[in-house]
C-alpha cells in the first residue's frame, strides 16, 4: 500500500495486550460510560458486485481488528460509544435504479453487525459510488457534535464518477458535517487515482488507500489460539437471556462466534478480545449487562420478561443470581485477557523474526486510517 501513513506511530496497532481492554472492578466489559460525550461513528460502503468476494472475505477475517482497535480510543479518559452502520451497493439483487441498501442503521449491537456481515453476498450490478455516499449521509443519524469521529469507508473497483449522484457534491456534504469519506480502491494504486478514488477522499479530508482485495489473510497460529476460545465459548453461560429478545440473541451470539470460527481461530481470537471489552454490551437482552447498565434493572424488570428458570424467584434472589453470573464472567474474562496477552506478544515476536511488514489488506486500511484522524480530533489511545 502506497499511502502516506504515519508508521512509527502506528507500529504497535495490532499488538497492545488485550489486558488493557478488560475493565478493573468498577468498570467492566459491557459497562461504555452511558455518559460518555464522544461517540465513534463508522460507516462501511461494501462494493457487492461479482467480482467483490474477496473483499467480504478481507472483512469477515478483520471485523474484530477493527473494532478492538476504535474500542482502544479514549476521549479525556472517557470511553466513547462505537456505533457502526453498513451499506452495500453495485449489486443486481439492490432493487432500486441506483443499486444502494442499506444494510444497518447505526448500531452498537456488534453481533448484529457481524450477522449482517456474514450475510452479505455478491452479484453483478452498476456501482455508483456517489449515490451510496449521498444515502448513507441522508439516511443516518449522524452525530452534530464536531468532536465525535465520524467515518466513511467506501471499498469498490469501479470509477468513483459514475452514477447519476456527482460524487463531489456528496463530497462536499461530508465536510460539512464534518464526516470524513475514505475510499479504498480494490485495484493498481495509480489506477484508482486515474478513476478518481484518491480526489473522492480528498475533497472531504479523507484517506485514500489501495488494497489487493484478492490477497487471502495469513494468520500466525499460536500456542494460546485453541484455549482463548474455549473460554470464548465458555463465557457465553455467563449470559441470561431475557425478554422476548433474549433467546433468539443468545442464539445469535452462538452463530457468531461460529462465523469467525469457520474464518480462522485467529479471527475467533479477535472476537474474543471484543467479548471482554466494554464495546460488547448486550444490555437489551442479557441480565447481566443490563444489570451493569443500571443497578435498579432488577427491581424494575417484569416477572413476565424472566427465563422460565428464573421465574418466581424474589429480586433478593435473582440479585444473588446475577451476582454469580458476574463474578464468574470476571474470571473468564482474566484469563481471556492473560492468554490473549501472550497471545499478541507471541505474534509480535513471530513478525519481527519474519521482518513481515503491514498486511495489505481492508482491515489494515481502516485501522490505520482510523487511530490517525482519531489522534487528530483529540482522541488517543489507551496504553
Amino acid at each position: 500500500m502506497k499511502s502516506i501513513l504515519l508508521s512509527t506511530l502506528l507500529s504497535s496497532a495490532f499488538f497492545t495486550p488485550i489486558i488493557d481492554q478488560v475493565k478493573p472492578s468498577n468498570e467492566v466489559s459491557g459497562t461504555t460510560d452511558p455518559n460518555s460525550n464522544r461517540k465513534i461513528q463508522l460507516v462501511i460502503l461494501f462494493d457487492t458486485s461479482s467480482s467483490m468476494d474477496g473483499l467480504l472475505d478481507q472483512a469477515k477475517s478483520r471485523l474484530w481488528e477493527i473494532v478492538n482497535e476504535s474500542g482502544a480510543l479514549r476521549y479525556n479518559g472517557e470511553v466513547p460509544r462505537l456505533e457502526i452502520a453498513m451499506y452495500d451497493y453495485g449489486n443486481t439483487t439492490i432493487h432500486n435504479r441506483e443499486f444502494v441498501r442499506k444494510q444497518l442503521d447505526f448500531t452498537s449491537d456488534l453481533d448484529l453487525v457481524s450477522q449482517k456481515l456474514f450475510a452479505l453476498r455478491t452479484n453483478g450490478g452498476d456501482e455508483f459510488c456517489g449515490a451510496v455516499i449521498d444515502d448513507a449521509l441522508d439516511q443516518l443519524e449522524w452525530s452534530s457534535d464536531s468532536k465525535d469521529l465520524k467515518m466513511i469507508y467506501i471499498a469498490g473497483n469501479e470509477p468513483f464518477n459514475q452514477g447519476p449522484v456527482k460524487y463531489k457534491e456528496a463530497c462536499a456534504a461530508a465536510r460539512h458535517m464534518d464526516i470524513l469519506v475514505n475510499t479504498i480502491y480494490c485495484g493498481d494504486y495509480m489506477q484508482g487515482i486515474r478513476e478518481f478514488w484518491k480526489d473522492g477522499a480528498s475533497c472531504s479530508s479523507g484517506d485514500y488507500f489501495n488494497i489487493n482485495s484478492d490477497k487471502k489473510i495469513v494468520f500466525i497460529p499460536t500456542p494460546y489460539d485453541d484455549q482463548i476460545n474455549e473460554y470464548s465459548n465458555k463465557i457465553n453461560t455467563t449470559y441470561v437471556a431475557y425478554n422476548s429478545l433474549g433467546s433468539e440473541r443468545k442464539g445469535m451470539q452462538v452463530r457468531q462466534d461460529h462465523n469467525a470460527e469457520q474464518m480462522h481461530p485467529s479471527v475467533a481470537n479477535m472476537r474474543a478480545k471484543t467479548k471482554i471489552s466494554s464495546n460488547y454490551s448486550n444490555g437489551e437482552w442479557d441480565l447481566v449487562d443490563a444489570y451493569l447498565a443500571d443497578s435498579t434493572f432488577i427491581d424494575r424488570l417484569k416477572k413476565e420478561d424472566l427465563p422460565k428458570e428464573l421465574k418466581g424467584k424474589t429480586a433478593k434472589e435473582l440479585q444473588l443470581f446475577v451476582d454469580v453470573k458476574l463474578k464468574e464472567r470476571k474470571e473468564i474474562q482474566n484469563k481471556i485477557a492473560q492468554l490473549s496477552a501472550k497471545r499478541e506478544a507471541f505474534i509480535k515476536e513471530k513478525r519481527a523474526a519474519l521482518n513481515a511488514g503491514e498486511d495489505d489488506d481492508l482491515g489494515t486500511a481502516i485501522n490505520n486510517s482510523i487511530l490517525i484522524k482519531a489522534i487528530e480530533l483529540g482522541f488517543d489511545k489507551r496504553k
